[in-house]
């Protein structure tokens, strides 16, 4: 098993990574989970601990001298090291603990692949860096970002580091959104990939610089390489200095988007 890892390439390492701790989400849904306080309101279950084991695995037969940060168990090697994988084992811990399936798996390389799993779904979005894909049914489909939909997610959840200048409740209530597009509040990244795949129109959350977060790693890289335009809220490129996400499937919908965050906003 150690062997036949250790011969991927480093996007099909992210790909079994995610599908091991799929099956470790997808095995324990609706059973009674432990929960592990990690204050502030937050919390993991032993759920989330045991898809990062699962996945964690995968890296270590494949890549063992590669650095690691996990969501659950902190970093494992050099912060800074050219190799570091981040590992969001399950986001969308509250939808699944409630009995709500919209969850993924995030494993992503630093500036190289990464792979988003939906573990109910099956289907698995991956990119090798430069192209993006989402396998179902043993076949690989390229993804192709569209606004059709005009179906945008918008991440309410706390904190609001933006704030004033920026609160994603101001945008759902600007008259162009409304007139425009339709809100939607999935509280998971699989939104990300959904904006990759074309079932999403746009994404924007506040927070700072989401390009090393075990969150948001993943689905950045995917929809990067899918095409999709990626910003922060500020229309700035994103990096150490930048503020949260606004990514969408073509440039008129990101103009839109960000013409909306500055009508509204008081500095951005």
């Amino acid at each position: 098993m150690t062997n036949s890892l250790a011969s991927l390439d480093d996007a099909e390492v992210a790909v079994a990574a995610v599908r091991a701790g799929a099956e470790v989400v997808r095995a324990r849904y609706g059973r009674r989970l432990t929960r592990i306080d990690k204050g502030l309101g937050d919390f993991a279950t032993d759920a989330d601990v045991a898809a990062e084991g699962a996945i964690l695995g995968v890296i270590r037969a494949a890549r063992p001298e590669d650095a690691v940060h996990g969501e659950e168990g902190g970093q494992q090697g050099a912060a800074d090291a050219v190799r570091q994988w981040w590992v969001d084992p399950l986001c969308g811990t509250l939808n699944y603990a409630v009995g709500n399936m919209l969850v993924a798996v995030n494993v992503a390389l630093r500036n190289g692949p990464a792979a988003v799993a939906d573990p109910f779904s099956g289907e698995v979005f991956f990119t090798d860096g430069e192209t993006a894909w989402v396998r179902r049914d043993g076949g690989d489909t390229q993804l192709v970002p569209t606004a059709a939909t005009q179906l945008v997610d918008v991440n309410l959840d706390p904190p609001f580091p933006s704030a004033p200048g920026f609160r994603a409740v101001d945008l759902l209530a600007h008259p162009g959104f409304v007139e425009r597009f339709r809100p939607r509040v999935v509280s998971t990244t699989l939104a990300l990939a959904w904006v990759a795949a074309g079932k999403r129109a746009a994404y924007v959350t506040d927070g700072g610089d989401l390009t090393e977060s075990v969150h948001f790693a993943a689905g950045i890289a995917l929809c990067q390489a899918a095409g999709c335009v990626v910003t922060g809220v500020d229309g700035a490129p994103l990096g150490q200095a930048g503020r949260g996400l606004v990514v969408a499937s073509d440039a008129e919908t990101h103009g839109l988007l960000l013409s909306m965050i500055r009508g509204r906003g008081q500095g951005l």
